[in-house]
C-alpha cells in the first residue's frame, strides 16, 4: 500500500562547505530503489575520482526498510552513519545522500568528522529542496461540447484538483490529478453536471511535490 505522503527531495542539488581546509560537497537526490541509489552513488563518485572520500547513505523504502552507508575510507562511525543519522531525523524517504570530501591538510578528530559530515550532508540536502510528496490519483474526465464549459468552470474551482491542459477532439477530454479523498465529490460533481452521462476515470496514482 502506498503511503498517502512523505518527505523526500525534489531533485539531484549539491554545496559545499569548508572545514579547516576541507572541503566537504554535499550531493543529495531522490530514489525510489537500491539501483537507483547505488547509480547516483557511481555518478558522483566518478565525477569526484580524486577527492579523500565519497562517503554515502541511503534510506529507501515505505518503511525505510532499506538503509545503507559507507564511511568509504574514513574512521568507522565518523562519516557514513552521521550521514545516514540525517536522513533519519528530518524524516526523509527514497532518497540518497553523498558527502565528497577533499582533504585540506589539518586532522579533524572524530568527532569533528561526525559534524562536518553532518553539516555536508544537511546542505546538499537543502540544495536538492525537501518536497512533501503526495499522492494523487490521475484522472480523465471525457464530456460532450454541449457541457464541456459548464465543466471546465466547476473543474478549476475544484479543491485540490490540479487541471491539466485540455484536449479537444469529437469530445472533450479533462485530465488532472486529484488527491484520493477528494475523488469520491468529484465523482458526485461530474455526475450531477452530466445527469450521469460522464464519470471520473482513474488511471493511476503518482506523487505530486509541494514545497515545505
Amino acid at each position: 500500500m502506498q503511503l498517502p505522503e512523505y518527505l523526500s527531495v525534489a531533485g539531484p542539488g549539491s554545496d559545499l562547505i569548508v572545514v579547516k581546509r576541507s572541503k566537504f560537497i554535499g550531493h543529495a537526490a531522490p530514489a525510489e530503489s537500491e539501483a537507483e541509489a547505488m547509480e547516483f552513488i557511481a555518478k558522483i563518485s566518478d565525477e569526484h575520482k580524486t577527492a579523500t572520500h565519497n562517503v554515502w547513505a541511503y534510506q529507501i523504502g515505505e518503511q525505510d526498510q532499506w538503509q545503507r552507508y559507507s564511511d568509504d575510507g574514513e574512521p568507522s562511525g565518523t562519516a557514513g552513519v552521521p550521514t545516514l543519522e540525517v536522513l533519519k531525523q528530518m524524516g526523509l524517504k527514497n532518497t540518497v545522500v553523498v558527502v565528497t570530501r577533499y582533504f585540506g591538510g589539518t586532522l579533524l578528530g572524530a568527532s569533528g568528522l561526525v559534524r562536518a559530515y553532518s553539516r555536508g550532508a544537511k546542505v546538499g540536502i537543502e540544495a536538492a529542496g525537501v518536497v512533501r510528496k503526495v499522492l494523487h490519483n490521475r484522472i480523465q474526465i471525457t464530456v460532450d461540447y454541449s457541457t464541456s464549459g459548464k465543466m471546465e468552470n466547476e473543474l478549476h474551482g475544484y479543491d485540490q484538483l490540479i487541471l491539466e491542459p485540455v484536449s479537444y477532439t469529437d469530445r472533450v477530454t479533462f485530465s488532472g490529478l486529484v488527491p484520493p479523498a477528494r475523488l469520491g465529490g468529484l465523482e458526485t460533481l461530474v455526475q450531477e453536471l452530466t445527469g450521469g452521462q460522464s464519470h471520473v476515470e482513474v488511471l493511476g496514482s503518482e506523487y505530486v511535490d509541494f514545497p515545505v
